[in-house]
């Protein structure tokens, strides 16, 4: 936290500007006790001039700050904001920033302010990589950006990692970039400038584009619920524990719909549903025969009721009824192969 209040300081450099220039610069960046920004078109209509005229006059303020005897008094100010971002990791996100350091939500506007006019501090804007964020240390910064973009990389689409292997993978990848012997904390702050890997509601990282990070639906919430429990659940238990698990109102019919929908999710059992990814193959009875006899060969009764139930929760009687049926042929050692 900072050892200062933002609003003083900033009240200290505007003091001394003339006063259409301290107007345009409270309006901007939202300086007023209201904390609403201005866009350069709204204010260049009230002043009757075009919005790049204001710019100019913004520019022309932030240069007279940085100029000015209130700038060069507040040393000690300046020291400790660009210490308090260093500790914080030295290359953050604003929204990482500002929740870090303000106290209040009228401080954010005014710690914005301070950071673009510091000669401390450098940005860097929002593009399709990145959030918009703040850096003290160019080579850290370019540094980190690389190591991101290795780890997004390295990602297959739809994996998911816990939060501590990924970090582990991170860790990896700033060393190959130089960053060595940083504080354990300030990698989770790197990790939330990327706009393309992000973390779900349960702790685990991967692609943003993922639907099992960026979460949308109630097929996702189901997703991540299943894959939290491990084996297979009744439609009714899905909903209970998207809701316990994420706070979030799901009518069982509902959920069973969207599971129906979805290929993501096999139908094992009455209402049972498992996920793909853990082996279940789509079809009825029938057809989960077919697929193990094609992959493995001629099989005995028990073998493939043994290797059935793997897959589904059926009967024994269910399995033996479909092998009787035109699409399998007893062979004369006894074993089951595909009729056709």
């Amino acid at each position: 936290m900072l050892s200062f209040q933002p609003k003083s300081v900033t009240k200290d450099l505007l003091a001394g500007l003339p006063e259409r220039s301290r107007k345009v610069l409270v309006d901007r960046f939202g300086l007023s006790a209201k904390g609403e920004r201005r866009t350069l078109d709204s204010i260049g209509k009230e002043y009757g001039i075009t919005r790049e005229r204001i710019r100019q006059i913004e520019n022309h303020g932030i240069s007279s700050v940085r100029d000015s005897d209130a700038y060069t008094a507040l040393n000690a100010q300046w020291s400790d904001l660009k210490a308090a971002v260093a500790a914080l990791g030295g290359l953050l996100a604003e929204e990482t920033i500002l929740e870090g350091l303000a106290k209040a939500d009228a401080d954010r506007n005014h710690i914005v302010f301070l950071l673009t006019v510091g000669h401390h501090f450098d940005a860097r804007r929002e593009d399709a990589d990145f959030k918009p964020r703040w850096f003290v240390d160019e080579q850290l910064a370019s540094a980190v950006e690389a190591a991101l973009s290795k780890l997004y990389e390295s990602l297959e689409q739809d994996r998911l990692m816990p939060e501590t292997e990924f970090l582990e993978l991170f860790a990896k990848y700033l060393k190959e970039e130089g960053v060595r012997n940083r504080p354990a904390e300030s990698l989770p702050r790197w990790l939330f400038i990327s706009k393309r890997i992000g973390r779900n509601p349960l702790g685990e990282w991967g692609r943003t584009d993922s639907p099992h990070v960026r979460i949308k639906n109630t097929r996702d919430f189901a997703y991540l619920t299943l894959k939290r429990h491990g084996s297979p659940m009744h439609f009714v238990e899905v909903a209970k524990n998207i809701e316990k698990l994420f706070a979030r109102k799901t009518h069982p019919a509902t959920t069973h719909n969207e599971l129906i929908k979805d290929n993501r999710f096999v139908l094992v059992g009455r209402g049972l549903y498992a996920l793909k990814e853990w082996g279940y193959e789509p079809g009825v009875v029938r057809d989960v025969i077919a697929g193990i006899i094609k992959r493995e060969g001629a099989m005995t009764r028990d073998e493939i009721v043994e290797r059935v139930k793997r897959e589904r929760y059926v009967k024994d009687a269910t399995i033996a009824v479909n092998l009787q049926g035109s699409a399998f042929k007893r062979l004369p050692d006894g074993k089951y192969d595909l009729a056709k």
